[in-house]
């Protein structure tokens, strides 16, 4: 079994593993995975896999002692990225963990996973590189799709806000603005001077929606909506994916969403 630490990087490893190998997430969907605290059954699951398979970035504060508990290999699947750092707060410096939110950087994602499966399992390694090239000409079609619409927004809507810093990469490949209240989720969110920062920036730029991810409270941002006018523009994922029967029960379902959520409530389609 390979076990994930999130649903997402599920999703992408079932991609690659096909039929061959037996893919779970030890989070569930909605988790927040910054602050997550394994359980006894965590480690004991852990325990049974084969390979772990974790985000890296410092995205899992509590992933290192989890894996010396559990005793599994385990492989970083974003190595090789070009990180973008955080830039303010007690984060600056340190690269943002976001790294699967632009699906050119999922491609190397793919990449670790197909040779980590293949290292896994070498009898069916002509598979895993061949189901990894089938999706990341998904990927690429995804990136591509999201670019066209989001390169079409006028300059005043081309700036992204939202509660958690976790949009850098989508905002490097598609040419956007980032803005965001705090930079990583965190047991302490939203400082006054934080949610007034995200007030400024929305006034001076006369932004016309903010949005808040799927695993954290709006509450901070409907401030910022409160006292600017803007519009909340919806909820956007990152950290996790949704139920089958809910807006994004894959990973390409979560990029294609949150491009078309951004582009309808900057452009005035928005709630």
């Amino acid at each position: 079994m390979v076990l994930t630490t999130f649903t997402v990087l599920e999703d992408i490893a079932e991609n690659v593993a096909g039929d061959h190998l037996r893919v779970e997430s030890l989070t569930k969907v909605g988790a927040e995975i910054h602050g997550y605290e394994p359980t006894p059954r965590d480690v004991a699951k852990a325990s049974e896999a084969d390979l772990i398979l974790d985000n890296g970035l410092n995205l899992e504060a509590w992933f290192a002692q989890f894996v010396e508990s559990a005793d599994v290999p385990h492989v970083v699947v974003s190595e090789g990225v070009d990180a973008i750092d955080i830039a303010a707060d007690a984060y600056a410096g340190k690269p943002n963990p976001h790294a699967w939110m632009s699906a050119l950087n999922a491609r190397i994602y793919v990449d670790n996973m197909v040779d980590a499966f293949s290292e896994l399992a070498p009898a069916h390694a002509q598979e895993f590189a061949a189901n990894g090239e089938t999706y990341k000409r998904k990927l690429q079609d995804v990136h591509r799709e999201m670019v066209a619409k989001l390169e079409s927004l006028p300059d005043n809507e081309r700036a992204l806000v939202s509660c958690e810093g976790a949009f850098s990469y989508l905002a490097r490949d598609t040419g956007m603005t980032e803005k965001y209240i705090w930079p990583v989720n965190a047991e302490q969110q939203a400082t006054p001077q934080q949610i007034t920062s995200a007030i400024q920036f929305v006034e001076t730029n006369d932004v016309p929606a903010v949005f808040c991810e799927s695993t954290v409270s709006s509450e901070p941002m409907q401030q910022v909506v409160d006292a600017t006018g803007a519009t909340f523009g919806g909820t956007l994922y990152v950290d996790s994916l949704s139920e089958a029967d809910g807006p994004v029960p894959t990973y390409l379902d979560l990029l294609r969403h949150d491009a078309d959520t951004i582009v309808e409530a900057l452009t005035g389609g928005g709630s």
